[in-house]
């Protein structure tokens, strides 16, 4: 593929910084993606791949790292999984896709400008509460995963934060396991709705090797001590210019 060259340190440089903080890098994924006129059906199914090859190693990482724990994810899970699988099953239209896809890449883009602390709420959340806010939570991001291919983890840490469930780390870990389970059932809907057809496998082979170091590299940063509020504030502006690109498609269309 003629732009391969360009799209192979994209990705990998996108999985570095998305990775640090325990995310799969989805949403500047598929911005690469709709900047080089890939086919808006296969868009999903390249970015979430991707976002496990990710999130798999990042996870292994933050768990060994003593960051993980279960009880504060799992509220956003239960809704998030078969939410992911509907979205991916779902069919969807060019023209509602790039608004959806839009409209995600602007909240992205947003989140990706504000330090964690920007998050930080100090305060004490019930467990009942916490179920009452992150079941229809995880539904949301979960069906946003499975219809644009989005892992949702970029929207799920400011949640942790608000409900005062942990730090940094701690919302990183709960982000990559997260993002995994979502692609994984989003991955699922996709190809029940297509078929067992892959993307060119020319092009997932060297994208998933560029990830997979990024990845690898950049969560090994992240469960250490590390500024990384520049790096995403210039990814940050890489997604937004894409978002209102595809926002002013929609609405000139």
């Amino acid at each position: 593929m003629e732009h391969l060259l360009y799209i192979l340190p994209l990705f990998f440089l996108a999985a570095l910084v998305y990775s640090m903080a325990g995310f799969g890098g989805g949403s500047t994924y598929i911005a690469i993606l709709v900047l080089f006129s890939f086919p808006y059906a296969s868009i999903p199914k390249i970015s979430l791949l991707c976002n496990l090859v990710v999130v798999t190693g990042g996870f292994f990482v933050f768990y060994r790292e003593g960051h993980f724990s279960p009880r504060k994810v799992l509220p956003f899970v239960v809704g998030s999984i078969p939410a992911a699988y509907w979205g991916g099953r779902f069919p969807i239209g060019k023209t509602f896709f790039s608004l959806l896809l839009g409209l995600s890449l602007l909240v992205a883009a947003i989140r990706m400008l504000l330090s964690d602390e920007s998050f930080i709420v100090r305060r004490e959340v019930s467990w009942q509460h916490a179920w009452v806010v992150g079941v229809p939570a995880g539904g949301l991001l979960g069906a946003l995963s499975g219809l644009v291919g989005i892992g949702g983890g970029i929207f799920l840490s400011p949640f942790i934060y608000f409900l005062g469930w942990g730090d940094a780390k701690e919302a990183a870990a709960a982000a990559s396991f997260f993002i995994l389970v979502n692609s994984l059932a989003g991955l699922g809907g996709q190809f029940s709705k297509t078929g067992w057809n892959l993307p060119d496998i020319h092009l997932l082979i060297p994208l998933g090797i560029a990830v997979l170091i990024g990845g690898q590299i950049g969560s090994r940063l992240g469960s250490k001590k590390i500024q990384k509020l520049a790096l995403q504030r210039i990814t940050a502006g890489l997604i937004l210019w894409v978002a209102v690109r595809l926002l002013w498609e929609v609405v000139a269309g």
